[in-house]
């Protein structure tokens, strides 16, 4: 059963419509032109619209807009006595369902309007869907049984469906982005944008015009007027990745925007309204910036509303295990390869390391394993832990002795460091320097670094590399 409204400037067409469309317990409600059928469309809702085309105060496809204004998904058929492949053409152009020709067939009109109510239900049922999946996905995102992740699920699931503006932090590689999508996912605003920007990534005039837009002429270069991610994010979430890099000008705008949701472009005077929930996250101490004077310390307890801190790999150890099978099945997807099985032997491997990369290490690790290993299971072999005599030196401190079976002047990292990125560095020279001892030769380079064909040309792509020579 269906809500379906019929309009029609002739009362005996109404009726006759009506009468065969209840056959099917359709509930019908009638208007006798444009104007009534706008002031219907306000005051109910329904499933289906039947319209003439020529009415006295207006045309169908003036019901047509008015439909559409109102809900885009209920389908309208169009009704005419004037068969026109024009007319035709123009309403399905401007979203009608189908087109109907007087004097038409009892059950034609009643075929019609069942398959278009059933196309409505399944458009709804499918918008439906995706938002639960959406969220579903939004939730799942935060992976582990440990209790110090289910503290971060618990206290995530809590502020998510709120307003407030939330500050993540914790170390660099352990998912920041991940929770914050999932506070916007499980959040009221899950229907609209989730903008997400490095704020480490932009010079100081660069962040400042990204975020907040920049009028013309505003500086060298501004051609034209621009929105920034502000207003692109209106309605929605911004997520401000290492906010702690900002300068203290865009601070200040920032915290106008949180205090009266006020922004000014660059260059402009005129300040525009926004509605956007922050999300905040950064490795760095902001308390410890504020002391130095270099974070300001009204705008921390502005974004500190509710803090979340996500725990380093090395402290939720038990749930490597469970994140490594996970990212098994997620590459083996994306590499179209058989999914394979990591050995217990291979487990207790990363289970003892430290993992300074934290989760993207974690996968930057199995990623590289299902590339270079040509078994079925991957073992502990393929996953070559970086030796500590590999890590940058610091500073000597101390007598300088290493432990039993260190060299005398290796000394650890005493700063964090992008372990993942040094790695890779490490590797693109190594590949650099084979190349050029074989003159280019593929085949031998891969010989001697003990890879596959295929692995290397992956490696080649991967890092940009050009080898001419085979």
């Amino acid at each position: 059963m269906a809500r379906i409204l019929i309009v029609d400037d002739e009362p005996h067409m109404r009726r006759i419509l009506a009468s065969n469309l209840r056959q099917d317990k359709h509930e019908i409600a009638e208007a006798a032109g444009v104007e009534e059928a706008r002031a219907t469309l306000a005051g109910n809702d329904f499933d289906l619209v039947f319209t003439d085309q020529r009415m006295p105060d207006g045309e169908g496809l003036e019901v047509l807009a008015a439909v559409r204004e109102s809900d885009a998904a209920i389908p309208v058929i169009m009704l005419t006595a004037l068969a026109s492949i024009e007319l035709a053409v123009e309403s399905m152009r401007q979203g009608a369902f189908d087109f109907l020709t007087k004097p038409f067939q009892p059950e034609v009109v009643r075929a019609a309007a069942n398959r278009a109510v059933r196309h409505a239900r399944l458009l709804r049922e499918n918008a439906l869907l995706k938002g639960t999946v959406v969220r579903l996905e939004g939730k799942s995102e935060i992976f582990g049984t440990s209790a110090a992740i289910e503290a971060v699920r618990a206290i995530t699931s809590r502020v998510a469906p709120t307003n407030a503006t939330v500050l993540i932090t914790g170390e660099t590689g352990t998912g920041k982005e991940l929770v914050a999508r999932a506070l916007h996912h499980n959040s009221p605003r899950a229907n609209k944008p989730f903008v997400a920007v490095n704020c480490a990534a932009f010079t100081e005039t660069l962040l400042e015009s990204e975020l907040f837009g920049h009028e013309k002429g505003a500086f060298t270069g501004a051609d034209r007027a621009r929105q920034g991610l502000f207003e692109a994010a209106h309605e929605g979430t911004l997520f401000l990745d290492e906010a702690g890099e900002m300068s203290m000008a865009a601070q200040a705008k920032l915290l106008r925007i949180l205090t009266d949701g006020q922004l000014l472009r660059v260059g402009s005077t005129k300040p525009r309204s926004v509605d956007v929930r922050v999300l905040v996250a950064t490795h760095r101490d902001l308390q410890q910036r504020v002391q130095d004077g270099q974070f300001r310390e009204d705008l921390y307890y502005r974004l500190a509303v509710v803090p979340i801190h996500i725990p380093p790999l090395r402290e939720r150890r038990e749930d490597i295990p469970l994140l490594a099978e996970l990212f098994s099945r997620k590459i083996a997807a994306e590499l179209n390869l058989p999914s394979r099985r990591l050995s217990a032997q291979a487990i207790q491997s990363l289970t003892q390391y430290d993992f300074p990369g934290n989760i993207r290490e974690l996968r930057n690790l199995i990623e590289r394993a299902y590339i270079l290993s040509v078994r079925e299971e991957i073992g502990p072999e393929n996953f070559p832990m970086p030796h500590p005599s590999q890590f940058p030196v610091a500073a000597s401190a101390g007598n300088g002795k290493g432990a039993p079976g260190e060299s005398s002047d290796m000394q650890l990292p005493v700063e964090p460091f992008d372990l993942t990125g040094f790695l890779e560095k490490t590797e693109k020279e190594l590949i650099l320097r084979t190349l050029g001892s074989t003159n280019g030769a593929q085949a031998e380079a891969a010989r001697r670094m003990g890879l596959s064909r295929s692995a290397l040309a992956y490696k080649l792509n991967k890092y940009g590399i050009r080898a001419t020579a085979e």
